[in-house]
C-alpha cells in the first residue's frame, strides 16, 4: 500500500528518492542490466546526504542527465505485510540534456507509453496517478 504526505517528523526516515522524469514531454525510464522490467530513475540515500541531492544524484547516475530541473513533489510512504512504513521523496524532473553514463542501468526508454512491464508494479504507478492527480505528469 502507498500513502502520501506532505511531511513528515523524521526527515531521516527519507530513504529513498523516485524521479519522475521527462524530456521534450516524454518519460524517461530506466532498464536494469539484471532485469527485464522498467522503472523511473531512483534510489537509495546516502549516509549524510539531503534527500533533493538523492535525487539529483541518481538522476544523473541511472540516465545521464545532464542539464535539468528538478523539484520535489510529496512523500511516499510503502507498507507490505508486516513491514515498517518506508518513506521515500516523489521529485518530478525535467532533463534538457544527457550524457555517457556507466551504472547498473542497461539504457533508458524515452517514450509517452507507460510500462506494461514495472520493476516495482505495487509502488510506481501509484506514484505516477499521484502526480497525474497532482496535473504534474
Amino acid at each position: 500500500m502507498v500513502k502520501f504526505y506532505s511531511y513528515i517528523d523524521d526527515y531521516e526516515k527519507l530513504k529513498f528518492a523516485v524521479i519522475c522524469a521527462k524530456t521534450d514531454g516524454k518519460f524517461v525510464f530506466c532498464k536494469h542490466k539484471m532485469r527485464d522490467t522498467l522503472e523511473f530513475p531512483g534510489g537509495h540515500r546516502e549516509p549524510e546526504e539531503f534527500i533533493v541531492d538523492t535525487a539529483k544524484r541518481e538522476l544523473r547516475e541511472e540516465t545521464g542527465a545532464k542539464d535539468f530541473t528538478l523539484e520535489p513533489v510529496c512523500i511516499y510512504g510503502v507498507k507490505e505485510g508486516n513491514a515498517d512504513e518506508t518513506y521515500g521523496m516523489l521529485c518530478v524532473a525535467d532533463i534538457a540534456s544527457f550524457e555517457p553514463f556507466d551504472s547498473e542501468i542497461e539504457k533508458i526508454i524515452i517514450t509517452d507509453i507507460l510500462p506494461d512491464n514495472w520493476t516495482y508494479p505495487t509502488i510506481q504507478p501509484y506514484l505516477l496517478e499521484e502526480l497525474k492527480r497532482r496535473n504534474l505528469a
